[in-house]
């Protein structure tokens, strides 16, 4: 696994490029709405290769294991909690083979719907969770930690304690949040990104927030808190539900990579995509930059 500092140098030498959405896009390809994903992945790997050669081919640098999920309190549902090392180690491994020229990133995310991660009193189990997610995650060789769609501080805590104690290296953190800078739990995000800069974070920013004309301005004010790498991987745009409750995303590549290249003026430095993008949007920001 990369140290913080090895990360930071690679992003000093050009590395700039995450990929898109994972969810969407195996829905697209037919994995049910409600099922784990990671069981499904396990059991149908080629449509996560597909999509994860097909980022490769598009310019992604980083492309992010499927283990959104993959912590015990949320495989507990399937019956699959004691598997978890196991499940992160594998996925990786497919991911590995799946885009064998990017790095792989362990992909960790909030436990707000498993856990209550706002209660300090959860903050012991959310450490074991991770730590075990990140055991596994470390044992199939992922490159990084990407820890996204983080919904309150004490997440990002626990995440930094667990891989500390699991002896990891990289990691970067970022949030969903408002257009104003403000996470959903009402905090302001720039003091928090701030010090998990000062704990050791290799890169922040925020993921799962709508590419519009606000996300540029949500750049430069998080800039003015950090000087670590800075992470901007949004939607793509606003979504729309349909009448079978599915949300559809309108924003098409040259729209995103028009945001985004705003968004690097703004002081981004690693760009990706997340819910409703696809290869081709990463290929319309590798063409913008």
């Amino acid at each position: 696994m990369l140290t913080k500092e090895e990360f930071t140098e690679r992003v000093r030498g050009g590395l700039r490029l995450l990929d898109g959405a994972t969810g969407s896009n195996l829905r697209a390809a037919g994995m049910p709405r409600d099922c784990c994903a990671e069981q499904w992945v396990l059991e149908h790997p080629e449509p996560l290769a597909a999509l994860q050669r097909a980022y490769a081919q598009a310019g992604s640098q980083i492309v992010y294991a499927p283990t959104f999920q993959a912590q015990p309190l949320a495989l507990k549902a399937v019956g699959l909690d004691a598997h978890t090392e196991k499940i992160n180690e594998a996925l990786v491994n497919l991911s590995r083979s799946a885009a064998p020229g990017c790095l792989i990133a362990g992909d960790l995310t909030t436990m707000a719907t498993v856990c209550d991660s706002w209660n300090p009193e959860s903050f012991d189990t959310m450490v074991e969770a991770y730590r075990r997610q990140i055991r596994g995650l470390i044992d199939g060789g992922a490159d990084l930690l990407a820890a996204e769609t983080l919904m309150y501080p004490q997440e990002a805590e626990a995440i930094l304690t667990a891989a500390e104690l699991e002896g990891a290296g990289a990691v970067m953190y970022t949030f969903t949040m408002q257009s104003d800078g403000s996470l959903f739990s009402g905090a302001e995000a720039g003091p928090i990104l701030r010090e998990l800069e000062q704990a050791g974070a290799a890169a922040l920013g925020f993921n799962c927030v709508a590419a519009d004309m606000m996300t540029p301005y949500l750049v430069s004010k998080l800039r003015r808190y950090v000087k670590a790498p800075l992470v901007c991987k949004p939607n793509a745009g606003i979504p729309t539900i349909g009448p079978d409750g599915v949300a559809r995303y309108g924003m098409g590549p040259e729209a995103f990579a028009g945001v985004l290249e705003k968004c690097r003026e703004n002081g981004a430095d690693i760009l990706g995509g997340c819910c409703g993008t696809t290869p081709a949007h990463i290929q319309a920001v590798k063409a913008g930059l």
